[in-house]
């Protein structure tokens, strides 16, 4: 797997990859190498998403912390 996809890019991969193991048209071995990849894809968006959330977070908790000026 890529190690520079973007979320999008990843995200779009598992898609394909479930949309690969939902046609049943797959060996056994193949079918087993295609859920890791996605389960691997799976955790990186999840990962990719927690980092997000967390940012989000420190950037509202900083704005908490700023003191507005009255007019």
């Amino acid at each position: 797997m890529e190690e520079k996809l973007s979320f999008e890019q990843a995200l779009q991969r598992l898609e394909q990859v479930v949309r690969e193991l939902e046609s049943g048209d797959l060996s056994l071995d193949a079918a087993l190498a295609l859920f890791q990849e996605g389960v691997d894809l799976a955790r990186r968006c999840g990962l990719q998403l927690d980092e997000a959330e967390a940012r989000i977070e420190k950037l509202l908790d900083a704005g908490k912390t700023i003191e507005v000026a009255e007019p």
